[in-house]
């Protein structure tokens, strides 16, 4: 598809919120992001990255991301590259726009009465019943034996993979999970293929493993959600900005299975981040203290932008919802909590980190 089509603006993009008051000309502070994954509910994070983009006192150094993390930033990347900021923002509309456009004829569908309720859930959708109880019982080699993922001709027909490969705006990380080792993979730009972000979007129990190179991938965010040692040791930024999709914390015994199954997942795609948090906390205390000589180690400043009690209100099946108005509502969730984050913490970047590594990660 021609970049004109990719760049059509479809007039569905937030409009720009007001400067906070920096001239145009001021030095941009440069950030890392680091977008976690989430299916559906990454539209949030579109949302904050729709309105840091407004922002231009704010830069992008390198980007780690995994899953629907993955997708938004190789299309924010791609955006940058081939048109600045406004065509970044336009990029990310028009992306979650085809996501919605080609779910349309999904049997994946809230029903009438979750459509009037604006719950954003499936549970009441009997085909979302038994397509969760399909997977359980089939593997994807079973119940999609021709390998279909609508997802690669979204991805495909919203970025032109030749170009960032040969000249990207920023410095991309993707994660995904090889399946033989139990290791994880962070493509790089050169590497960065329609795959490769499929790879580090695959969910085992919904799509067969993504070969590459003779290796097999599954999701990254079992291994890193998204990683952040590539932020660390090929990024001259020091700071890095996460933008959570999954809460770290959830009070209340989950009883349903399905609640119970949410919760492992939740855990299990933030428990990578909590150890490299872990880390991060030891090498700072141990800056602080004097005990590391020469500089040897490099003082990483932390910032969270989160939803955590919007995130925990919503079903897990609504992740599988890719309906306009729902997106659009994290979208706009995500833009408030980017602008609340803007206000409260802008000084903070380059300076120190705005949140408390150890008592929001520890």
């Amino acid at each position: 598809m021609a970049t004109a089509t990719r760049y059509r603006n479809n007039g569905e993009g937030a409009q720009a919120a007001p400067s906070r008051g920096k001239p145009a000309s001021a030095a941009a502070k440069t950030v890392n992001l680091a977008l976690q994954g989430g299916g559906a509910h990454g539209a949030f994070a579109w949302g904050v990255l729709d309105r840091l983009l407004e922002d231009e006192s704010i830069g992008f150094a390198g980007i780690s991301a995994c899953s629907a993390g993955a997708m938004n930033a190789v299309v924010l990347a791609y955006g940058l590259t081939e048109g600045g900021r406004s065509g970044a923002k336009t990029a990310l509309a028009n992306f979650w726009r085809r996501i919605s456009h080609s779910a349309m004829f999904s049997p994946l569908q809230p029903t009438m009465y979750d459509r009037i309720a604006h719950n954003h859930a499936l549970e009441n959708s009997p085909t979302f019943v038994t397509f969760d109880l399909m997977t359980r019982l089939l593997s994807p080699y079973e119940f999609n034996p021709f390998n279909y993922n609508p997802l690669r001709d979204v991805i495909e027909d919203s970025v032109d993979f030749q170009r960032l490969r040969s000249g990207c705006a920023a410095k991309l990380f993707l994660s995904a999970t090889n399946v033989c080792t139990g290791k994880v993979k962070v493509f790089t730009n050169p590497e960065i293929t329609v795959d490769a972000v499929l790879a580090s979007a695959c969910l085992p129990f919904m799509f067969q493993a993504v070969e590459i190179d003779g290796e097999h991938y599954w999701d990254g965010g079992y291994m890193g959600n998204p990683t952040i040692y590539p932020l660390i040791y090929d990024c001259d930024s020091s700071d890095v900005v996460i933008v959570h999709i999954n809460p770290i914390t959830r009070c209340g015994e989950p009883r349903t299975a399905r609640d119970i199954m949410n919760r492992i997942n939740e855990i299990s795609f933030n428990s990578s981040l909590m150890r490299e948090m872990r880390a991060i906390a030891f090498v700072t205390k141990l800056i602080d203290e004097g005990k590391l000589q020469g500089g040897s180690l490099k003082r990483m400043l932390i910032h969270a932008i989160a939803a955590d009690e919007f995130m925990r209100g919503l079903s897990a099946s609504s992740k599988l919802n890719p309906d306009w108005e729902f997106l659009t509502h994290l979208r706009d969730v995500g833009r408030d909590h980017a602008s609340q984050w803007l206000t409260a913490h802008f000084d903070k970047v380059n300076v120190e980190s705005s949140v408390d590594i150890r008592e929001r990660y520890l």
